[in-house]
């Protein structure tokens, strides 16, 4: 990886227990080891949720409730992560995390109840919201500002090729030992990210005595309210566009198999589909994080969404499956060429003090538009149709991208540098 910066500007003071790194080749295994382990894991499980509910006698729409519960918990602990990460550290709330999901994992494979499957689900969601932001939080304190985007969208990249491989292999696990064998991949994924976290140095700055040097150690941190009101403008204003792309691409995830199955498609037409539009997605997550260090957050962030909105657009117009995979194609350009703008934005306007705390509500806000986006598809075909359900889609991505337009440049590492030079004091 090149990591030569178009613009290398004075990085903000980092938290007194770190030091920076200068290439990402310094963090790799500590860094994105723990999430690439824990995602395969995660691939494993997701395929088979929905069947383990209906084999414990669930109808269709409670087993789609039972996935829906994982989107619920990491919406339920996005502030109790920022709140935990604050108190007992980033690698340690990682800790906590794998382990925990890894016993949400087991419980999952061991449940007899429907009821019991829907509360491991739980933990699992609940887990996965303490591991992104503890990851979120660590590479954000770590990497100075022109090399942070190459960092948090391979973070992201990393842990989309993990859900795109985890499948294959909880597939051969189910071939051999049957559907619950799946959670055991994921137990033992989960395990392994576990003793990564533990057994692999971070970068912490340490005293002659081998213990943290940062004097701030043994102060309360503050509350994550307290945190968030005196941060409300950049939520009220740049979190906008945080609502507007999570909902938008977690919309995609629900038109294009809705259309795929209205225009007739099978199930393994479908998922070739989707295939291919994440194939697309994950080859762009690097080249997608040096653009944003060279040029600026902004020429990434309102192309992604102008893109998805086109790719919105477009979909009521494609008839047959080589159409709906160009369409598919340019909706997963549009996402891959976002991958990471959303913690990079949150990273760039996260304060020093507190910054965990800001982080959890900044990804709940995007969890709360990853959640909005198939429920808007969902309200727009009722009163009107799929299609026009796509098309106001498109809308809302292109509306983002208008936001995106005036509010990014605000906070973007370089304009703030560029700022500090021209005026010393």
């Amino acid at each position: 990886m090149s990591d030569e910066p178009g613009l290398e500007p004075t990085p903000p003071p980092a938290h007194p227990a770190y030091r920076q790194v200068t290439g990402l080749r310094e963090i790799a295994l500590a860094a994105y080891g723990p999430t690439a382990l824990a995602s395969v894991g995660t691939g494993a499980v997701l395929p088979i949720l929905a069947l383990t509910a209906l084999d414990l006698g669930a109808s269709v729409g409670t087993a789609a409730v039972v996935v829906a519960l994982m989107g619920v918990g990491m919406v339920l602990g996005d502030l109790p992560a920022g709140a935990l990460a604050a108190r007992i550290g980033e690698r340690r709330a990682l800790l906590f995390a794998a382990l925990a999901e890894g016993i949400g994992m087991v419980g999952a494979g061991l449940a007899r109840s429907v009821i019991a499957l829907a509360a491991s689900v739980l933990v699992m969601g609940l887990a996965g919201s303490v591991f992104g932001l503890a990851r979120h939080a660590y590479l954000t304190e770590v990497v100075p500002p022109w090399l942070r985007a190459r960092a948090l969208s391979t973070l992201g990249g990393v842990h989309r090729i993990g859900i795109f491989a985890g499948p294959f292999l909880g597939a051969v696990a189910v071939t051999h030992w049957g559907t619950r064998a799946a959670y055991a991949v994921g137990v033992t994924f989960a395990v392994l990210a576990a003793l990564l976290v533990a057994l692999v140095p971070d970068l912490a700055r340490h005293t002659e005595e081998g213990r943290v040097s940062d004097a701030s150690a043994t102060e309360r941190p503050a509350s994550v309210i307290s945190v968030l009101v005196a941060h409300r403008r950049v939520l009220t204003t740049l979190g906008i566009g945080v609502l507007a792309v999570a909902a938008t691409r977690s919309a995609r995830n629900a038109i294009v198999p809705l259309w795929a199955e209205a225009i007739g498609l099978d199930a393994a037409s479908t998922s070739l589909v989707f295939g291919i539009s994440g194939a697309a997605d994950m080859l762009l997550f690097y080249p997608a994080g040096w653009a944003m260090d060279r040029f600026g957050r902004v020429h990434v962030a309102v192309p992604s969404m102008l893109v998805l909105g086109l790719g919105m657009v477009l979909v009521p117009f494609a008839g047959s499956f080589w159409s709906l995979v160009a369409v598919a194609t340019v909706l997963g350009v549009g996402n891959g060429i976002g991958s990471g703008i959303l913690m990079t934005l949150g990273a760039d306007a996260s304060p020093v003090a507190g910054r965990t705390q800001f982080l959890g509500g900044w990804r709940l806000m995007g969890d709360l538009g990853w959640a909005a986006g198939p429920a808007l598809v969902s309200a727009v075909a009722v009163v009107a149709s799929l299609g026009g359900a796509a098309a106001a889609m498109g809308a809302v991505a292109w509306l983002g991208a208008a936001w995106l337009r005036v509010w990014v440049p605000r906070y973007d590492p370089r304009r703030r540098a560029a700022e500090s030079v021209s005026d010393p004091s």
